[in-house]
């Protein structure tokens, strides 16, 4: 087969979508302010409540319940900021219920917001998971106490890609009385999702997940949710959010989702079925190898694989010279030396978690791409595993 470029990382960020590269080089030419009053200003401000339509649409909100914000990141830090807003005079204030209960598999922006609510005094608490990376829901019936106003429990993991029961955890949530946030930017555009049916008080999502632009994100609040802007200046967003709006960015975003709405369900049963042929490839040509996450619940294009005796980075590296992407673990985690977060509490073996990848799929990978990695992956890891001495043989 012939050398060609695979891109199997789609869970870090995804290629532009074509027609989304084509709305945002037309957009380029609306340059107005939204907050201004002529003709300019009022294009833009067309265009952005256009495309929050278009959010609203896609997941079963109303438009006015949609804010947009930069990155997913700062979606998560706004809502988990609600439990230490100190203002006497802030809506968001939550009856002295200041207490978190989330996962020890979250992406590191809610944890790194959690530990900080920790170093401030908030009862902070942990959910583990099981070995394919599931909480037990029990487990958090119990840890919802009277204390707690916030649950924020991942709708899919961005490493392993199992998917929550958040509907059931959502009810738990409310019947204790807390609000319950999710963090579904690997979620939203992959499988169905709808916050009327799953009564979530927040959600985040992203474009650069879904075929859209970096740089631009979205926050649902339902109405009624309390709510503390955490940038505070203008009135854009309706208060919610200050600075002028990134006009480029929302009507990528806009576009990402009214393609999501035409060709998601159709690239799901794809991507699956490529999945589960990688899947198979590989437990039938390469020995000692352990697959991660759910086997049913499941992003369809996540696949989480560790080979004993090799080094993640290595395969990267050699996986990286044949002209195939893939990674060790999430992107914003990348860099460190540390074996994932995720991974580990799902109880595998830190030997076996050095030696992890992930090969998540997106709507531009072919079957060609599958039997391409199946073709050069099984003599890469015999290359390193041969070189290994932490590898023996059965």
């Amino acid at each position: 087969m012939e050398n060609r470029n695979v891109y199997f990382d789609n869970n870090a960020t995804t290629p532009l979508h074509p027609d989304v590269k084509k709305a945002l080089i037309e957009g380029l030419e609306i340059f107005g302010n939204p907050s201004s009053m002529h003709s300019f200003g009022r294009e833009a401000r067309e265009k952005i409540e256009e495309a929050r339509a278009q959010v609203a649409s896609f997941i079963g909100a109303d438009a006015d319940e949609i804010l947009f914000v930069g990155s997913g990141s700062e979606a998560n830090n706004t809502v988990l900021s609600l439990l230490h807003c100190d203002s006497t005079t802030c809506s968001c204030r939550l009856s002295g219920r200041t207490g978190l209960v989330t996962t020890v598999i979250e992406h590191p922006c809610v944890l790194n917001t959690a530990r900080s609510l920790g170093r401030q005094n908030h009862d902070v608490t942990y959910l583990p998971v099981d070995k394919y990376g599931r909480i037990d829901l029990d487990e958090l019936k119990r840890a919802v106490t009277d204390k707690v106003g916030m649950v924020s429990i991942m709708m899919a993991n961005n490493e392993i890609g199992t998917i929550q029961d958040i509907k059931t955890a959502v009810r738990i949530a409310h019947e204790a009385g807390a609000l319950f946030h999710t963090d579904a930017v690997q979620a939203v555009g992959k499988i169905p999702v709808n916050v009327r049916d799953l009564d979530v008080d927040f959600l985040s999502l992203s474009a650069h997940k879904i075929y859209g632009p970096k740089g631009v994100a979205a926050l649902y609040v339902k109405k009624g949710s309390p709510y503390c802007p955490l940038i505070l200046g203008g009135h854009q967003e309706n208060g919610r959010r200050a600075g002028t709006e990134n006009s480029l960015g929302i009507i990528g975003l806009g576009k990402a989702m009214e393609l999501r709405a035409l060709e998601m369900d159709a690239e799901e049963k794809r991507l699956l079925e490529l999945k589960n042929v990688l899947k198979e490839g590989i437990a039938k040509a390469i020995p000692d190898v352990l697959f991660m996450g759910h086997p049913e619940h499941c992003l369809p294009g996540t696949l989480s694989v560790s080979f004993a005796g090799a080094e993640g980075e290595a395969i990267l590296l050699y996986l990286d010279l044949a002209g195939i992407a893939v990674s060790t673990g999430s992107a914003c985690a990348s860099g460190s030396l540390d074996p994932s977060h995720v991974i580990m509490a799902t109880g595998v073996p830190v030997e076996n978690a050095h030696g992890s990848v992930r090969i998540s799929l997106g709507r531009e990978n072919t079957m060609e791409d599958v039997q391409y990695m199946l073709e050069h992956l099984p003599p890469i890891i015999e290359r390193i595993r041969t070189m290994s001495t932490a590898y023996r043989r059965k």
